[in-house]
């Protein structure tokens, strides 16, 4: 790999990033487009969502995330009265990670006193400090009974190209049962019951596991440039590892579903039932020994979930397909269009 490849690669252009759910621009919510990348043969193909058993066979397995979002960015008031909005990151038993910021755009990072106090939906917690290897996230205490408040007060995050709050609602899998990322999976956002029937009378397998995702951005290019990472928690049971394990072709349903499933591999090859907190980071060159295959949304070249793609992609089929997204006005983001890595 070439260095520095990012720098090759155009700008996406504003337009490009969707601003709204599918169902809110008049479409189905599996009415979205499909780019279909073939590794072996080097072809790149275009098609609709509703098309994606055509390029799957019987035996295949899809697995999914079914981690649901929560309202991940909640008002908090500081000692000097002024408001600030916590986006939660990492929500540990005892202290939460989160990035404090302006309660309005741009959403300016909020720099935090040691030791200070702050009213989250009328409860205090302490700041404890920046966390070390982040220190745009602050360690606060963790709030009792903290999701129930984060799904009473909170709001689901969304960056400037999403002008206008959304309904949660939109930012949900229709399988979703356990809530816990603070944003959406959103590989499989797109997912309509019909089209998840229809799958499976084709002979498609099904299965899921769960990883509760952080954050995104930290709201500041420099840091996001540089691709931070923090732990995840992840549940793979047995019931995944069985489908896994005898699956004719694994195809992870999004980067949460690769790096869970790759976290479970063991000496063996094979996956294994495990929970905890995964920290593993993928790119050019990490060998794949779960996952064959992946359904994607469209990521730019700064964000982490990006470099993943390296691991499936070489440098020139990578920037041949973001080049061909572009010119053939993909739709990027959580609620754009997607792409099937065969």
């Amino acid at each position: 790999m070439v260095s520095s490849p990012v720098t090759r690669l155009p700008a996406l252009p504003a337009e490009l990033r969707a601003h709204l759910p599918a169902e809110l621009r008049g479409l189905r919510r599996d009415g979205v487009r499909l780019m279909v990348i073939d590794r072996a043969a080097r072809t790149i193909r275009h098609s609709r969502f509703t098309e994606l058993g055509t390029f799957l066979n019987a035996g295949d397995l899809l697995v999914l995330n079914r981690s649901r979002t929560i309202p991940a960015a909640i008002p908090a008031g500081r000692e000097s009265g002024d408001a600030v909005q916590l986006r939660v990151c990492v929500r540990h038993a005892d202290e939460w990670h989160v990035l404090c910021l302006q309660p309005v755009p741009p959403h300016a990072n909020v720099a935090l006193r040691t030791g200070e106090r702050l009213q989250v939906d009328s409860v205090p917690t302490v700041v404890r400090g920046r966390r070390a290897d982040l220190p745009l996230l602050w360690r606060i205490d963790a709030l009792p009974n903290g999701l129930e408040r984060i799904l009473a007060s909170g709001e689901p995050i969304r960056y400037s190209y999403v002008p206008e709050p959304v309904p949660l609602l939109y930012y949900q899998t229709v399988y979703a049962t356990e809530p816990g990322s603070a944003e959406t999976p959103s590989a499989g956002r797109s997912f309509s019951w019909e089209l998840l029937l229809a799958l499976r009378r084709s002979g498609i397998e099904l299965a899921d596991i769960l990883l509760h995702t952080g954050l995104s951005s930290l709201q500041d290019d420099a840091v996001d440039a540089e691709h931070p990472l923090f732990e995840e928690w992840f549940v793979v049971g047995s019931d995944a590892v069985d489908a896994v394990n005898r699956a004719r072709r694994v195809i992870a349903v999004g980067t949460t579903v690769v790096r869970a499933l790759e976290t479970a591999v063991g000496d063996d090859r094979r996956i294994h039932p495990i929970q905890g907190w995964t920290r593993l980071r993928l790119g050019a060159r990490s060998p794949l020994r779960a996952v064959d295959a992946l359904l994607t949304g469209f990521h730019e070249p700064q964000a982490g979930h990006f470099d993943l793609l390296r691991a499936f992609l070489d440098e020139p089929l990578l920037e041949r397909a973001y080049r061909e997204a572009i010119d053939a006005r993909y739709l990027w983001h959580e609620f754009g269009d997607l792409c099937l890595i065969l």
